[in-house]
């Protein structure tokens, strides 16, 4: 009979788990072809606004393979419920039994989202941050900070939302472990970080070409649909290097998928995240390089955080 993990016990676990690092392997797998991932399943709503996304797949030789559904309701937090729902199913590879039913209401989407950020800044950040931007004001806004501390450990922050009720309680919520200032101009934030992190699910450009500094990091997480968009299509052209976490998905989703529709890059200018990690070529050459690092958010991530989670708790049953 298969188990069935609540909330509770899968914070509890990912305590004991090393997520950035489980990232790191699953994008390396996924790059070079040892997963088997189809392409996403979606749905999209108009009224009120929301997507879900279906995503599935296996790493070869493994035990497991995973089913994750995850959807974003932007309008919940009118009705006191987080924006972001789901679960995950895991399967054993070799049987098709159902193993586990991880009920973990998005959560695992929303921490190995943040540990991609994490990941990401590891290897294409400049060598000195004084200042990290947030474009958003959500849980995802939340979450890279926190786990960006891990890699890139700053503490000055300026942040943006477009609801400043909203920012003063992210800010609050974050309380004396960082220096928060709010913008009201993303531009000022634009122009004033090294790294900035866009965690919306806007469908106009928030950030502009004009107002990206030599050296910077942009980790873009927000756009994961075909309607999404953060970032100006010209910062793609302008940057030096665009890193994708998947190829394939780039083309139907993400800030790459909205800069080659535009004409600003072709796909000869993307590099896969798996593969840029492999290769220190790829990544940050001196601190002058702009990098964009688009992140649509990959099967292979729900892989990695399901099997982990699941195989922690079953060792200290």
């Amino acid at each position: 009979m298969a188990n069935i993990l609540r909330i509770e016990d899968i914070k509890s676990a990912l305590d004991s788990i090393d997520v950035i690092s489980a990232m790191e392997e699953g994008f390396i797998q996924y790059s070079n072809g040892n997963s088997v991932v189809p392409p996403v399943g979606e749905l999209l709503f108009n009224n009120p606004p929301g997507d879900v996304h279906i995503k599935y797949g296996y790493i070869k030789d493994d035990d497991y393979y995973v089913i994750k559904i995850a959807s974003g309701f932007y309008e919940n937090s009118k009705l006191g419920i987080p924006s972001g729902q789901g679960l995950m199913l895991l399967f054993n590879q070799k049987t098709g039994e159902l193993v586990s039913i991880l009920l973990d209401e998005g959560h695992l989407t929303d921490v190995r989202t943040a540990a991609a950020g994490a990941l990401a800044a590891k290897y294409f950040s400049p060598s000195k941050i004084d200042k990290i931007g947030i474009v958003g004001t959500g849980v995802q806004a939340k979450l890279q900070l926190q786990f960006l501390q891990k890699t890139k450990p700053c503490r000055s922050i300026l942040l943006w939302g477009r609801n400043k009720e909203k920012a003063e309680k992210l800010k609050a919520e974050l309380g004396s472990d960082f220096d928060i200032s709010i913008t009201e101009k993303c531009s000022e934030l634009t122009s004033e970080s090294d790294i900035i992190i866009t965690t919306t699910p806007s469908e106009a450009p928030l950030v502009r070409a004009e107002d990206v500094r030599p050296g910077t990091l942009i980790i873009a997480v927000g756009s994961d649909t075909e309607s999404k968009q953060e970032l100006e299509s010209q910062i793609l052209h302008k940057a030096d290097k665009v890193v994708a976490d998947s190829i394939p998905q780039s083309q139907s989703r993400g800030e790459v998928f909205r800069a080659i529709k535009d004409g600003a890059i072709s796909h000869q200018k993307v590099i896969e995240l798996g593969s840029a990690i492999q290769n220190k070529a790829f990544q940050r050459m001196d601190d002058e390089e702009i990098i964009v690092v688009d992140l649509t958010g990959v099967a292979v991530q729900d892989i990695m955080i399901a099997s982990a989670v699941y195989s922690q708790i079953r060792n200290q049953s």
